[in-house]
């Protein structure tokens, strides 16, 4: 018989798994509970850490000192801070395909050049140039790698001839591409945690021993292993939007782990075979959680946290807001105000004992945040109206 997990097992999984219910003592097992930490926003890093520490903090010393975590290309072409261990499988598993298409993108752009050469060739010069400028300098800015390499200032064309036609140089096309394929990385920002400008280093440099190679299918197998184990049980469809793999991708990888089928309500889903063992519901707690945090953003099929409250909290390309959340779902949304004050909005009544741990809740990130002012890089209806 097919084992039924519903949605308050779910929750309950949630919980306890993304640390919402137990606080954790380091960012290292933050990002490895949660596979990886959303970065194409950089506060929503050290928010999604500091809302899951029992002493809150950023994630600075284990970026940049203690260099347990890394900043890179991952899933669906977006970034993520991950687990060092885990670096190899997400660069093999995803960041490679990334890295070949995106190569191919930029040669067919470089037709707009003007340039009289084989491009690839070229390009492939270029790259090696870029690299050798930057392992020169230890680590170094996109311009100054371009100033030891000046054919990254190369001019091209985008969307040529269209309305919204934009030229520019080829530096950080070429940075992107040597980081998709593991060879650079982004180290410390330029200003403070919320800054988008980073410094560049060499892997090899960075990481005792750079980014190992390993074998695609077999990444793809020990990441599909891991999102099950922190995001499981859930439809197959949400593993593949999830990674971004391929149909035919997903399938090869969830045929070598050879999961489980369960029933979730009348959905069919997938969880690891040796995680079928009912999960106990702990003590609902509140929390705050930033703009894409990699909870909300796990599943592509959210109905079971997030209820009917994807209006106020989406924008229009799928980027979810501020959220607030009490025993596994979200039940509203937040916003931070110019003069540090958390302002925040519950789309259904949670009772008063919720209302009063979420007001804790608010209090504790309002203390923690300080001076600090965040506005998210992609504003929800909700969030814009709580700070107008």
């Amino acid at each position: 018989m097919t084992r039924r997990i519903g949605i308050a097992e779910r929750r309950a999984r949630l919980m306890a798994r993304h640390l919402l219910s137990t606080p954790s003592d380091s960012v290292e097992q933050v990002a490895e509970s949660l596979v990886a930490l959303h970065a194409t926003d950089p506060a929503t890093v050290h928010l999604s850490t500091a809302v899951r520490l029992r002493e809150p903090g950023t994630a600075e010393q284990a970026l940049y000192e203690d260099r347990t975590v890394l900043r890179m290309l991952g899933m669906r072409r977006t970034m993520f801070v991950v687990p060092a261990a885990l670096v190899p499988v997400v660069q093999a598993a995803c960041a490679e395909e990334i890295a070949r298409k995106q190569r191919k993108l930029l040669i067919q752009h470089l037709a707009t050049a003007g340039l009289d050469v084989d491009l690839g060739p070229w390009l492939a010069e270029v790259e090696e140039g870029a690299y050798a400028a930057l392992a020169a300098r230890g680590t170094a800015q996109a311009q100054q790698i371009a100033d030891g390499e000046p054919r990254l200032r190369t001019e091209i064309v985008m969307a040529q001839g269209k309305p919204y036609e934009a030229r520019g140089y080829i530096t950080n096309r070429v940075l992107f591409l040597l980081a998709a394929q593991g060879r650079i990385v982004r180290g410390r920002p330029r200003g403070s945690w919320l800054s988008t400008q980073y410094a560049w280093a060499t892997a090899d440099s960075w990481l005792d021993n750079g980014i190992p190679a390993l074998d695609p299918d077999a990444a793809r197998v020990g990441l599909a292993r891991r999102w099950l184990r922190a995001f499981g049980p859930a439809p197959v469809e949400d593993l593949k939007w999830w990674t971004g793999w391929t149909a035919g991708q997903t399938k090869k990888a969830l045929a070598a782990i050879g999961p489980a089928e369960v029933d979730l309500d009348g959905t069919p889903g997938i969880v690891l075979a040796d995680d079928l063992d009912p999960v106990e519901e702990p003590e609902p707690a509140a929390a705050f959680l930033p703009a894409l945090d990699p909870t909300p953003m796990g599943w592509v099929r959210r109905d079971w946290y997030l209820g009917e409250h994807q209006a106020p909290l989406f924008d229009r390309t799928g980027n979810i807001g501020p959220t607030v959340w009490w025993a596994g779902r979200i039940v509203g949304g937040w916003a931070q105000h110019a003069d540090g004050n958390i302002a925040y909005r519950m789309l259904e009544d949670v009772g008063a004992d919720a209302t009063a741990a979420i007001e804790r809740a608010a209090d504790r990130l309002r203390t923690w945040l300080g001076d600090v002012r965040v506005v998210p890089k992609f504003r929800t209806p909700l969030e814009k109206e709580l700070v107008s």
